[in-house]
Order: structure tokens, then C-alpha cells, then sequence
């Protein structure tokens, strides 16, 4: 039986002395949150109001309850612990029962002989880990020798705020013999897939009684034997590709009962078609292998950087996963990259990424820092990495594991030979020895960046740049944009709001300074938007010029990739949603759930089948002579043959160019097929231009929205206005 219990806090002094007053706290939960709260604190999101926690940094916190429960003869007690972040000591009574480094490792205490109820049990948490000296490249770097979440240190999308707490469930359990330890299920599929030797790994006094059901609820097998062997299995498939088709076990003894979910399927990383070329001696390393093979198809991988979805991990909650993942799923992505800097979800992500066919590329808590192998870091790694491999390896959603974020750029500096890496490598192999790992993102052959529409260190719009970039997958890339006018109001006040300056509510919400001070890292992008546009005259025309560039930016991008296929394998934008409003950002997703027009681009973007037009650049003028190519492109398992019709508009004035029936087209192929040409007319003003792709099967066409200039623009007017 499971006793929750109550629970309060307070900051706490650690010489024992204390008159700071209790004040209840939610748990699973973070304690910032409930002080500020406390405090009075409601709006964390206004302007500047989260620095008020800056205070609360070098804390130590302190939890309390007086134990409630009830317990037969025989039974044990146990305190469960699943999460606490991040340091911590236990007491009991005032006797200290367990120390613990590591926010991933669950706790679990026989504290038969020493609790009763009405004890006094208490959680020290520790002030965060910080390294001492200076930080060269900035503040994170403090946690370059801890597993805590480095984003709580600060990044471009989420503020400096140090969370702490018992982020995870934390209860009294009292168990009798029969009770099962752990249950896990393994499984090797047959050369044609169509059957499984099922095994499953039990702790347990008692004997088990195992059932499995298929999804109709169907037993298809029963028995105290912990093996088994399965045929005609259905095979579990990511988003786009099949039925992510699931059975449920569960395994029962006199008095207790454990239950999951088994996905039958298989996954590797193999090299991308073109890449294993190396023509001059001495022969070096080639790009990596980056080509997701599921269940023997390679398959182009559509989707997103998951960041964590809330400032205070312990409050996320699954009916916010649900919505978060659900828009994934209607997206048309097929895969997630949890990006290393967030950590690690809670289990109820990995549940629904099994449920709705979403992969997940899951990184280790190391991102753009050097984390040098000492001894005491390496061993807290090895605790966590086991804890977080041991918990996750049975989902079928889980398609590799991933060392952390650009750790073999300049400014981290680690390499293969890194201890750490090596550390996390050998416990893969040993824990999971068959799903893919990879040492870091990018890899040899892969790409991070940019993340603005027009790159700075060329000035090509990402038209122009993806078209000429040649990666096996381009696992970062972002555009951004400007959040919609009425959250902005939520979030800045009045008198900051307009015209957007470099004030201290739009830094704080990232519109300037993202992560340095210069022009590239500054969200808004107000000197590209004028460029392009002309001069800003209200908030609502530059939000919906920023918001413009970064639809068509990301269309632009995620139609490339899928058109470099087989060569290039994946596409996996910079960022999918943010922990709290952002002013601007290159997330598709604004706090907590208000889809940007980015948002529906991409979902366009990714259809499985749709006509596609290769666009050299954004910007044209009238008179030009405007070109594209013409693709389908197909990541569907049929043969498509579709009929496209191609049209140019730009206000009162369109011309139909072209129309195209294709040949058939293969299951994951894309077809190349004519291209056009055509004068632009001559325009007394801007105005948007528009490329339309019309399918007989309407479903699959598309729209671009461009931009026409008049030759002598000077004080240009725009349909932004209307």
C-alpha cells in the first residue's frame, strides 16, 4: 500500500537554527516555487519578476512531514524516493539515514526498524552545485562537473533559475513477501520479424503469474514461465510509418501486481547513402551513420528539439505532455531530440512518445561544457547514467542514446577520448548494448545552425543556404520569431512594449542578448525585419513580419532536407516548445500552448506525400526573372502519381505557368521534375508574392509566401498592414 504523504518548507539554515516559518510546498514539485508563492510572487513570467529568486541561489531548503500510515504484521516499510534535485540528506527522527548526489536516481529505504507514524522525516536539499572560479563562457559552465540540467543555469530561451526539490513522487510504501521488486521484459525478434522470444527479469520471494494481451485485449500468452515465445507479433511503428502497435504484460504474486507496455520492433543507425566515400590515403573517418532503420526500412527523420516544457521540472504534468506530444504527432514528426542541457522527462513522456509513434533521440545531461572526468563527477555519472538507462530502455519510442549537446565544438572541447563519454559509452553497451549511441550532436557530417532566416556570417536567407548545404542530417536549425501581440502584452509592460528596444524585460524574455550581444544572437531581429520591410510602425506589423520569416523559413528548410534524401536522413528543428513566454525564440510552440504560424509550416512541411518547390531566395523585385524547381516528394510506403498545376500571384496580377503529371513515384522517394521561369511584373509597391502548387489530390499541395520589392523601394507599404 502507497501513503502520500503532507508536506511543508522552508529555507533552512544548516547550523540546526532556524526561525524561518513553514509554508506548504507541493510535491512531486519544486521549492522556488512554492517560496514564491509564499512571497506573494504570482506572475514569475512579467518583465523581470523571476530575478526575485536570484536570492534564493545559495540556499539550503528543508522539507518536513510527520509520517502517516498503516502497516500489518510482517510487512515492511519503505521510504521511495523517486527523484530529488539535487543534493540532498535524508533524516529520520533526526538521525540521518541516506546522502545522496543525483536527481535521476531513485532512493529506496527499509526503514522498518526505525519509523513509526507520527516520525519526523526531513529532506536537506543542498544548494546547487557551482564549480569555483571564473566562467569563460559563461555562468553555465559552473555545472561543468555536476548532472544537474545545465538549462537551470541560464540559456537563450530559458532565464537563470536554480530549481530545486523533491521533483518526483516521495511516499511511504509498506510491502508484504509477495511483493515484486522488479519486473522487466526483453525480447529477440526472429530474422523475419514475425515472432519474439519474450523473456522477462523478475525480483520477487514468491512465484509470478505472467499474462500478455495484445491490444484487443486478446491473452496471448499465461503462465509462471518467465519466457515465452510469441508468433505472428504486430510490430511497433513510428508516426507516418505504421501502428505503433502495443502489448500490455503483467506479472503478479499473492499480493502484488506490476504491469507495462512491450512494443516489438527493431532500430539501428546506419551510414547514409553517399557518405561512406573517402577517396585520398591516408584514410580518415567518414561522416557518421545517421540513418534511422526501423524494423528494416530506412525512414527520413521529421521533428523537433524537446526542451523542457516547464522552469520547474517537478511541476510538468502529464496532461501537459499530452498536449505537447499530441501537436507533435499532428505535425507529421517522427522524432524527438530530448537535447541534453533539459535532462531527463518524467515517465509519463516516454509513455505517450510509445503511444503516439514519436521517437526519442535521448541525450545525457552534458551540453557546450567541458565536463572533465574527476573522479567524484564520474562516479555520480555512472550512478545517474544507470538509473536513466535502466528506466528507459524497455520503450519502444527510444531510439538512441546520445552523450549531450556540442561537445566536440570549440568551446567544449571534449573528444572520443573524454572520459566521460567513454564512461556513458561502455554503460550503453553494457545496459543496452543493442540501441544506437552516439557520442555527441553534431557528429561528423551533421549540422548545428543557423538560427536566423538570413545568416549572418554570409547574408544568405536560408533558402538560399540549405540549398547549398550538403549534411547527413541537420539535427539544429532555427528560425525565429517574435511571440503573438497579445502574450507580448502578458509579459512587457506598457511602456516597454513598443518600439522594441534593448530594455530589461525584452533581454530578460530573450529578444536581445540570447546568448551574447551581438546582432545574430538577438531573437527579435529587428535590423533583418526593416531590411526586408521597411520601418516597423506598430508591435502587431513587426510580429507578424517576424512570424512570416520564420513560416517560410522553416517550410523552406524541412522541404530541403527531405529533398537531399537518401544522402541527408533527418530534420530536426531548433526548438519545438519553451519553458516559460518567451518575447521571441525560435520555438514552433509559444508558453504554454499557442501554436505559431512556424508551428503550421512545418506540419505542412512534413506531410508524408507533397509538391515541393526549390526556391533560390525570399526576396524578388519586379522585373526579375523569377525560378524554382518542382518536386514531389513521397515518405509514404506507396507509389504516388499525382498531377500538379503551377501558378504565380502578386496582388491583382497571376499567371498559371506550368503543369506537371508525374511519373510514379517509389515509397520514400522524391521525384525531380520541371522547372520554371517567369518575369515578374513591374509593382508601385511591396507586396507578397505567392508560389502555388496545386495537386489533384489536394492534400498535397503547397503554398509559399514570398516577397516582391518595387526597384526604387523607399518608403515601402505592405499587405503586413492589412
Amino acid at each position: 500500500m502507497r501513503y502520500e504523504q503532507n508536506w511543508e518548507g522552508r529555507p533552512y539554515d544548516p547550523s540546526g537554527i532556524s526561525d524561518h516559518p513553514f509554508f506548504p510546498v507541493e510535491v512531486p514539485g519544486n521549492i522556488q516555487y512554492d517560496y514564491a508563492k509564499y512571497l506573494g510572487i504570482e506572475d514569475l513570467q512579467y518583465a523581470n519578476t523571476v530575478k526575485r529568486l536570484e536570492e534564493t541561489e545559495g540556499f539550503f531548503w528543508e522539507y518536513r512531514t510527520h509520517l502517516s500510515y498503516e502497516a500489518e504484521k510482517g510487512q515492511k516499510i519503505m521510504l521511495v524516493a523517486e527523484g530529488v534535485d539535487y543534493q540532498f540528506d535524508i533524516l529520520l527522527d533526526g538521525e540521518k539515514i541516506h546522502s545522496q548526489e543525483g536527481m535521476y536516481t531513485p532512493v529506496q529505504l527499509d526503514v522498518t526498524e526505525k519509523a513509526h507514524p507520527g516520525s519526523l522525516l526531513q529532506f536537506i536539499i543542498h544548494p546547487h552545485p557551482c564549480r569555483p572560479g571564473p566562467y569563460p563562457g559563461g555562468f553555465r559552465q559552473a555545472a561543468d562537473q555536476s548532472c544537474k540540467p545545465p538549462v537551470t543555469y541560464g540559456w537563450d530561451w530559458n532565464p537563470r533559475l536554480l530549481i530545486s526539490g523533491l521533483w518526483q513522487p516521495v511516499y511511504i510504501e509498506t510491502r508484504g513477501r509477495g511483493y515484486i521488486e522488479s519486473c522487466e521484459p526483453f525480447y529477440t525478434l526472429n530474422d523475419s520479424l514475425t515472432a519474439a522470444d519474450i523473456r522477462f527479469e523478475t525480483q520477487c520471494q514468491e512465484p509470478v503469474y505472467y499474462t500478455i494481451r495484445d491490444r484487443e485485449g486478446n491473452i496471448v500468452y499465461q503462465g509462471h514461465e518467465s519466457a515465452c515465445y510469441l508468433e505472428n507479433i504486430h510490430l511497433w511503428w513510428c508516426n507516418g510509418q505504421g501502428d505503433p502497435y502495443l502489448y500490455t504484460w503483467t506479472a503478479e504474486s499473492s499480493d502484488h501486481k506490476r504491469s507495462g507496455k512491450i512494443g516489438f520492433r527493431t532500430i539501428r543507425l546506419i551510414r547514409n547513402q553517399g557518405a561512406d566515400h573517402i577517396s585520398d590515403f591516408p584514410k580518415s573517418r567518414y561522416p557518421a551513420g545517421i540513418t534511422l532503420e526501423l524494423n528494416g526500412r530506412p525512414i527520413f527523420g521529421k521533428g523537433s528539439n524537446w526542451v523542457n516544457p516547464e522552469l520547474f521540472f517537478g511541476r510538468i504534468t502529464r496532461a501537459r505532455y499530452e498536449e505537447l506530444l499530441q501537436a507533435a504527432a499532428d505535425a507529421n514528426m517522427n522524432i524527438l531530440r530530448l537535447w541534453g542541457g533539459a535532462g531527463v522527462n518524467k515517465p509519463d513522456f516516454y509513455d505517450l512518445c510509445d503511444e503516439k509513434g514519436l521517437l526519442v533521440w535521448q541525450e545525457f545531461m552534458l551540453a557546450c561544457n567541458n565536463y572533465r572526468g574527476t573522479p567524484h563527477y564520474l562516479a555520480v555519472l555512472e550512478t545517474e547514467a544507470s538509473s536513466i538507462i535502466k528506466a528507459l530502455r524497455h520503450h519502444p519510442s527510444l531510439a538512441l542514446w546520445c552523450g549531450g549537446n556540442e561537445l566536440f565544438n570549440s568551446w567544449s572541447g571534449m573528444d572520443e577520448q573524454s572520459h566521460a563519454l567513454r564512461l556513458l559509452n561502455k554503460l550503453c553497451y553494457e545496459l543496452d548494448f543493442d540501441r544506437p549511441y552516439l557520442m555527441t550532436s553534431p557528429s561528423a557530417g551533421m549540422g548545428h545552425g543557423g538560427y536566423t532566416f538570413r545568416h549572418y556570417e554570409n547574408n544568405l536567407d536560408v533558402l538560399t543556404a540549405y540549398a547549398n548545404a550538403h549534411c547527413t542530417a541537420y539535427t539544429e536549425f532555427g528560425v525565429p520569431s517574435l511571440a503573438d501581440a497579445e502574450l507580448l502584452q502578458k509579459i512587457i509592460p506598457e511602456n516597454e512594449r513598443f518600439p522594441i528596444e534593448r530594455t530589461e524585460s525584452w533581454i530578460t524574455h530573450h529578444a536581445f542578448d540570447a546568448w551574447s550581444s551581438k546582432e545574430h544572437c538577438c531573437w527579435s531581429c529587428l535590423p533583418m525585419l526593416e531590411d526586408y520591410f521597411g520601418k516597423m510602425d506598430s508591435l502587431e506589423r513587426t510580429v507578424k513580419a517576424s512570424q512570416w520569416l520564420q513560416a517560410t523559413g522553416y517550410q523552406a528548410i524541412f522541404e530541403e532536407a527531405r529533398r537531399q534524401w537518401p544522402y541527408c536522413s533527418m530534420a530536426i528543428n531548433w526548438c519545438y516548445e519553451e519553458p516559460w513566454l518567451t518575447a521571441a525564440n525560435n520555438s514552433l510552440i509559444s508558453y504554454p500552448m499557442v501554436k505559431k504560424p512556424g508551428y503550421y509550416a512545418v506540419k505542412e512541411a512534413c506531410r508524408p506525400v507533397l509538391a515541393s518547390a526549390r526556391i533560390p531566395h525570399f526576396d524578388w523585385k519586379g522585373g526579375d526573372i523569377f525560378s524554382a524547381e518542382i518536386w514531389l516528394l513521397n515518405d509514404s510506403n506507396e507509389t504516388i502519381q499525382e498531377e500538379i498545376t503551377v501558378s504565380l500571384r502578386i496582388g491583382a496580377w497571376e499567371k498559371e505557368l506550368l503543369t506537371w503529371k508525374t511519373d510514379p513515384t517509389a515509397p520514400r522517394t522524391n521525384l525531380l521534375g520541371p522547372s520554371i521561369h517567369c518575369q515578374l511584373p513591374n509593382i508601385p509597391q511591396m507586396e507578397e508574392m505567392e508560389l502555388c502548387l496545386q495537386a489533384k489530390n489536394s492534400a498535397r499541395s503547397s503554398v509559399y509566401r514570398l516577397l516582391c520589392q518595387y526597384h526604387t523601394l523607399k518608403t515601402p507599404t505592405s499587405r503586413l498592414n492589412e
